[in-house]
């Protein structure tokens, strides 16, 4: 007998007990996300605590932690949650009074490569952060200390341990020195 796949809303993703487990939906799927390593939770922390402090103390907008929704597509719905992310405060009232998933695009989009992804895995997120129209995705690989800035239509930029990151079409006069976010 074949079993017929009905897809999991946003909705229902969002009124999931909590299991002590994170999720994300892709395509209506549940997917069960490993807790993050101490190298990765590490330099998420790293590089959204040097961006963050610029934005907030600039007033430029909103920063997001790893455990935050963005619904990317619906029907069936995907549900993604960046390393960190980050909203322009011209943006902001878009979102005013939405207090579960963020129904709108980030301008930045980061993700941390853990040492079970694969390549495959971290291009498809990528292109769906692209596609549902993140202005600036930055994948940081702790393993190869490198960083990869990939802007729509536009090819890679990867920056190394010695490089220094600055992102001015997202936050003009924000730099952050590679040495500083690999150990």
């Amino acid at each position: 007998m074949a079993t017929t796949f009905v897809p999991m809303t946003a909705a229902e993703l969002a009124s999931m007990p909590n299991d002590g487990n994170r999720y994300e939906l892709i395509r209506g799927e549940l997917i069960r996300m490993s807790p993050a390593g101490r190298e990765h939770g590490n330099i998420g922390f790293n590089f959204s605590l040097a961006f963050g402090q610029f934005v907030k103390s600039h007033r430029l907008g909103e920063v997001y932690l790893a455990e935050t929704g963005f619904i990317l597509c619906r029907d069936p719905d995907t549900v993604r949650a960046p390393d960190c992310a980050f909203i322009q405060s011209g943006r902001l009232p878009e979102i005013a009074g939405v207090t579960g998933y963020i129904p709108i695009a980030p301008d930045l989009a980061v993700e941390v490569v853990s040492p079970n992804d694969r390549l495959a895995e971290i291009n498809e997120k990528t292109q769906q952060w692209l596609n549902f129209g993140v202005r600036v995705v930055v994948v940081i690989d702790p393993r190869k200390s490198l960083i990869k800035v990939i802007r729509p239509g536009c090819p890679p930029m990867i920056l190394k341990r010695d490089d220094i990151l600055t992102l001015p079409d997202i936050v003009a006069g924000w730099s952050l020195d590679l040495s500083e976010l690999f150990p």
